[in-house]
């Protein structure tokens, strides 16, 4: 661990050495470079030397940025496939000022600016996308990088793009075939090696992905000419991973009392009148699993011009996505259970105690199929010389389908022989101590073998869980530009329609054995080696190494005579999602060019209107009171269910205004001011409620049952407002060097806290007023305030062979006084009375915000070759769980260094060795406050080699 620790401080001090030698070098040697381009970029500027893909993009990239009205930066190859990155998630983190949260398949939501992915909308050949997971991200995984073009991400608004994107637009580019130009028939095979799964048991570390395209264009005489274009892509790889996990529930316990069972709580009020707490979760688990993944994906598109007057583009895009997770877990299921010697710092973050806690195997299979289809047409009439007209249909749509079968066996006083074991006891005694780095340790009664099977005999419990998740977007819209004569050059003009459902199920069986023969039984016939060696070895505290173990499907088919016993036939639940958002807009935009106070000036202004409708659908529940043996209670559903039904919409006036000054043939300064909006996410408006059922808590009154009732949505929630102002000033020496700068400032009206609003639920057959607590938009002001900066530049100005070097540097800063508050410890107000009674700890800023990040890519060309590296780096951020807040948090901040390296053979083949996560970097969450670390997740590094070849 010392030795790979070094070898990461060596790089990133090499890396951040390079950097900052290379901002000197480009400042010293800036007017040699001016005498070397005195030409501005245009778009009919025409580079004789011929370059290669790296610089070819970069070049272009810089080319976009410059020519754009709005304040923009861009990823733009001219060539298929040269996007760098096994995914569009991981092209799009090499754009300035843009990151991802990452996960042991890669990129997932993409934020800008440091600043959350809710606050940015992402746009596929300028329509919205639909996803899975509940929120308006796009899944970058379903998208191939080898099928894309060109990105660009719109830091400042104008009124023609849809409306979303207060912290930036994302819009994501296929090539048109007619535009294209030329033919093109081009295969690349790629294969995987992961690291990490040679860890794995009788696995094998290989995977493979292949990519094809196929442009091409046709001449139909009198009916003019048409483009094709295809792409497929066949993606198959493992993806192991290793981790911690605490419960996603932490509680206040009471520092002054020793419990004899779970813990005391402490209230808001207790904790305002001086009550010591710390914070602690309800479980702890050790998890190792193996991720396999196969993904099929289908692009086409035909482009038709009849005539010059007549542009028609229809497009399809279909992706197929299987996922498996083989988990095996060591779970501690009361970690808040007699806990003594408790020590806790001025954070309330626990840092050593002594409990005793129920022990647990779990065994899982997951499996998850997620399709994706969308498409449309886009049909475009010059009707004038002046007039054109536009109109766009499209449909997205996402289905994500979700099967979790699991088995639960816990420890007891007896084995699966029936005699007594060593400790004697269900609850196993254990130490938690978190007193030495971001892995805590827990360390077993020594007594008590992890590895023996027959310790795990008691509570056998199988669950089969069914989830649904389903997005779909109906979108259309009309558009009219007319071109005038004057400082006015254009007027634009449209209107918008969508229509978003978003649908969810959840389908719970839980089957309990109690036979201990059976169970004894199943126990022989179903154990398992523990499947990995050196389990959390990267990790620097690593007390539990191994575990005993099952087949998760021998222990189904042993103990219910099949793999899958089906579901319950009734998906109606409390949890269940409805969610319809209606969506009408119009814009008009206004763009100008000509000369203000003799200085060339071109920009628009504009504005958009937005009237949202939202109808959500949920269910209430009646419950039933269940007496438990030992005197305490539990809830369960009668099956009886109630349709609830709110509704709720806004309309909102998004101004906007764009000014860009060509200041000197090669400096350009930008002015933006705008008003932003960003809607919550459908699943965050679903109206249903999540009510503790069954699932291992006791309580002790109906009254602490019912406090475990929570919102799992707020329908009533209103879009993000925020006006917004960006400056910048941007130096183009030549076609490879770009040093830009922007000042960005955003007010926000509102941030989010949380509000307990009485309602009704039928319990053990009588009413009960029940306070529940959703989140709801507060009337605080907030603010944001950042910079940005871009150096890109080839170092041609070094001396051979040196001259081949080049790079590009981007930071982003940015800090906000924006808050969330943590339902269960933080802020709260009460929805009759307006009062607000603070909490026990503190508010997280904007879900996603990060101070810094930073991208940095240095690369070498000679001749054949080119050597690409990519580093990146995000500062600590608050993350929102999909659906809402129900605790706050956070992701400590961490960086990734990747490569690619590139060899011509000839003009049509090439061979690629790319590289990601070469730190194996470690991903740790903290709750509900930063540093109580609630998980720790290593991924490993992976590795690809490709031969590509072009026809």
């Amino acid at each position: 661990m010392r030795a790979t620790n070094t070898i990461r401080v060596r790089l990133r001090t090499i890396l951040s050495c390079g950097a900052a030698a290379s901002v000197v070098a480009m400042a010293a040697q800036a007017s040699a470079q001016e005498a070397k381009a005195d030409q501005p970029i245009t778009d009919n500027a025409v580079d004789e030397v011929v370059v290669s893909a790296v610089r070819q993009t970069m070049q272009n990239s810089i080319a976009v940025k410059r020519d754009t009205t709005a304040i923009v930066d861009a990823l733009s190859a001219n060539e298929i496939g040269d996007l760098p990155g096994q995914s569009i998630g991981e092209a799009i983190m090499t754009i300035t000022g843009a990151t991802a949260d990452r996960g042991n398949y890669g990129p997932t939501e993409v934020s800008l600016r440091g600043l959350g992915s809710f606050l940015s909308a992402t746009t596929f050949n300028g329509r919205e996308a639909s996803n899975g997971s509940g929120d308006r991200a796009v899944n970058f995984g379903q998208f191939p990088s080898e099928l894309f073009n060109g990105i660009k991400i719109y830091k400042s608004q104008q009124a023609d793009l849809i409306e979303g994107g207060v912290a930036g637009t994302i819009e994501m580019e296929t090539k048109k075939p007619l535009d294209y130009g030329k033919r093109l028939v081009q295969g690349e095979l790629k294969g995987n090696y992961n690291p990490y799964q040679k860890r794995i048991t009788g696995s094998d570390p290989w995977g493979w992905r292949g990519t094809a395209s196929y442009v091409d264009q046709y001449e139909l005489g009198k009916l003019g000419e048409v483009g094709v274009s295809l792409g497929v892509q066949r993606n198959q790889v493992d993806d192991p991973a290793e981790s911690y996990v605490a419960s996603n529930t932490w509680l206040a316990c009471n520092a002054n009392v020793n419990a004899t069972g779970n813990c005391t709580e402490v209230t808001r009020a207790q904790a305002a009148a001086g009550t010591p707490f710390y914070l602690a979760p309800n479980s702890i688990t050790f998890r190792q699993l193996t991720a396999k993944e196969k993904r099929d994906a289908i692009f086409g598109a035909l482009q038709w011009q009849p005539n010059d007057r007549w542009d028609v583009n229809l497009d399809v895009e279909y992706s197929k996505r299987n996922y498996e997770e083989d988990r095996h877990d060591l779970g501690f299921a009361e970690t808040r259970y007699a806990l003594r010697n408790v020590q806790y710092d001025d954070q309330h973050r626990l840092l050593y105690a002594t409990g005793n806690s129920t022990l647990q195997s779990v065994s899982t299979l997951f499996q998850r199929e997620e399709e994706y289809i969308g498409g449309g047409g886009d049909f475009e009439f010059r009707a004038t010389d002046r007039l054109t007209l536009r109109a766009d249909v499209s449909y997205s749509q996402t289905t994500r389908t979700d099967l979790t079968r699991s088995t639960r066996l816990r420890t007891d006083p007896l084995d699966i022989y029936g005699a007594r074991t060593a400790i004697n006891n269900q609850r196993i005694p254990f130490t938690y101590d978190a007193r030495s780095g971001f892995a805590p340790v827990l360390t077993v009664d020594p007594r008590f073998n992890l590895d023996d099977w027959s310790l795990y005999s008691d509570d056998a419990r199988l669950t089969r869980e069914e989830e649904e998740k389903k997005d779909r977007i109906f979108a259309t819209r009309f558009d009219a530009s007319y071109d005038l004569d004057g400082f006015v050059s254009r007027i634009d003009a449209g209107a918008r329609y969508s229509r978003r459902r978003y649908t969810t199920y959840d389908d719970l069986v839980t089957i309990d054995q109690a036979s201990l023969a059976v169970d004894r039984a199943v126990n022989l016939a179903c154990r398992t080696n523990f499947p990995q060696s050196d389990y959390l070895g990267d990790a620097p505290n690593h007390s539990v190494r191994s575990w005993a173990t099952f087949d998760t499907l021998c222990q189904f088919r042993n103990y219910l005579g099949a793999e899958d016993p089906g579901g319950s036939g009734d998906t109606r639940s409390v949890a269940n999602a409805d969610v319809t958002e209606t969506v009408w807009s119009g814009y008009v935009m206004a763009s100008y060019k000509g000369e203000a106070a003799g200085m060339p000036v071109r920009g628009n202004f504009g504005v958009r209107v937005v009237d949202t409708r939202v109808v959500s659908k949920g269910l209430r529940a009646e419950l039933d009171v269940v007496n438990n043996s030992d005197g305490s209670i539990r809830l369960v559903e009668t099956g009886a269910f109630d349709p609830t039904r709110i509704k709720a919409s806004s309309f909102r006036v998004l101004p906007s205004v764009n000014a860009n000054f060509d200041l000197t043939p090669k400096t350009v300064g930008r002015i933006a001011l705008y008003r932003a909006m960003s809607r919550p996410a459908p699943s965050s408006l679903a109206a249903g409620r999540a009510i503790t059922l069954q699932d291992g808590t006791d309580f002790t009154s109906i009254q602490d049952a019912i406090g475990e009732i929570v919102a799992s949505g707020s329908p009533r929630l209103k879009p993000i407002m925020s006006w917004n102002a960006d400056v910048a000033l941007e130096y183009y020496a030549n076609r490879d060097t770009i040093l830009a700068s922007t000042l960005y400032y955003k007010q926000f009206t509102g941030g989010f806290i949380p509000v307990t609003i009485d309602e009704q639920f039928v319990i053990d057959g009588q009413a009960v007023t029940v306070p529940v607590t959703q989140t709801q938009n507060s009337d605080d002001k907030s603010h944001v305030y950042g910079a940005e900066f871009t150096l890109s530049n080839k170092f041609s100005w070094l001396p051979k062979p040196l001259d081949g070097f080049g790079g590009k540097l981007s930071y982003n800063y940015a800090i906000t006084n924006f808050k969330n508050h943590d339902i269960r410890l933080g802020d709260v107000i009460d929805a009759d009375t307006g009062a607000v009674t603070g909490g026990m700890i503190p508010a997280a800023g904007l879900n996603g915000y990060s101070k810094h990040v930073l991208s940095a890519q240095l690369y070498y060309e000679h001749g054949p070759l080119s050597v690409q590296g990519i580093y990146r780096y995000r500062s600590r951020y608050y993350q929102d769980f999909v659906g809402g807040n129900a605790q706050l948090r956070y992701i400590s901040g961490g960086d990734a260094f990747d490569f690619n390296v590139q060899y011509k053979l000839n003009k049509k083949v090439d061979i690629r060795l790319q590289g990601l996560n070469l730190f194996n970097e470690v991903k740790i969450d903290s709750m509900p406050v930063p540093g109580s670390t609630r998980n720790y997740q290593y991924f490993g590094q992976q590795f690809f080699i490709s031969i590509r070849a072009r026809l």
